[in-house]
């Protein structure tokens, strides 16, 4: 997912001069061939996030399109102010493409985790935010960053996750369907895709197709588009690897509230508090119940009900 984005990026250069890259002394091997073919257009800003973030918006004043790549505490937890007064309040076109979303980073910790991030970007005005589920909305994802004349923050794991569109998304900023299906709809956003699709063959297999919804865009939410989608469901199925107190979970909760919808809503998300358990990913998930298993019993068990 990571690979695809910025292949993306370092492909339309060959076609503009006007975009320039900064690393906060983060995947740097990522930009081997970018450094050697454009060594003007990039700059390791080392652990100066705060600074980075304020030479991002000054290059940005200049006519750059800039791209800011770390690690997502580093481009946006510990620049908030930055990111809020130079970026977002003067809606400069920059992208930030923030990696290890959610616990992608097991087991180093709550300092590299992204499990709150969707939280504080509803705090910041103009800033559109992306979390592809794989590859292919990745991809999209850094072609509509590019073209952006507002700020973009992608939220992305790392590398190697699988593939999970069957067509290409015509507009990332829109949700769109993964799976037909009826009665219950999944919705989701991120690799969690990985566990979500996974439970939805399982459940294919004892004769269920419940509807499934990828939302890459979460900021701003296409509410419209989703009430549509959702229109002909009984119950909604929220899953993020994600706080739920503060994701599309809780999105879908406010929507919920000010729309007359007829639909139920569980929310399957990671419950707010430090994580001190040391384990994988895929241990973590388990541990707090958002693994395949448990979606396909949540859903399994919502058909039953």
């Amino acid at each position: 997912m990571r690979n695809s984005f910025i292949n993306t990026i370092i492909e339309a250069c060959k076609t503009r001069d006007d975009i320039f890259i900064l690393s906060g002394d983060a995947g740097l091997g990522v930009f081997d061939q970018f450094k050697e073919e454009y060594p003007n257009r990039f700059r390791n800003m080392g652990v100066a996030e705060q600074n980075a973030i304020s030479f991002a918006a000054g290059l940005a004043m200049t006519g750059y399109k800039v791209i800011v790549y770390n690690i997502i505490p580093f481009v946006l937890y510990r620049c908030y102010e930055q990111v809020r007064n130079d970026i977002c309040y003067q809606e400069l076109p920059i992208v930030l493409a923030g990696v290890g979303s959610g616990i992608t980073y097991a087991p180093m910790g709550m300092s590299h985790y992204s499990v709150e991030d969707i939280g504080v970007v509803q705090t910041l005005p103009n800033l559109v935010t992306i979390s592809p589920m794989d590859p292919v909305e990745a991809t999209v994802a850094a072609l509509y960053s590019l073209d952006s004349l507002s700020p973009v923050y992608v939220r992305l794991a790392k590398r190697g996750e699988p593939t999970f569109s069957r067509t290409v998304p015509l507009n990332i900023t829109s949700p769109h369907i993964v799976r037909d299906g009826s009665g219950t709809a999944i919705v989701f956003y991120g690799s969690i895709a990985a566990e979500v699709m996974a439970a939805v063959d399982l459940l294919e297999e004892s004769g269920f197709s419940p509807l499934v919804i990828s939302v890459p865009t979460v900021q701003p939410l296409d509410v419209a588009a989703l009430l549509t989608m959702l229109s002909m469901v009984d119950h909604v199925v929220s899953v993020e690897e994600h706080f739920v107190n503060c994701g599309l979970g809780s999105m879908l909760a406010r929507v919920r509230s000010e729309h007359p919808v007829s639909w139920g809503l569980t929310l399957m998300g990671i419950p707010p508090g430090f994580i001190h358990e040391v384990n994988s990913t895929e241990g973590l998930r388990r541990s707090f119940g958002i693994a395949t298993a448990d979606i396909a019993n949540t859903v399994a068990s919502l058909r039953r009900g």
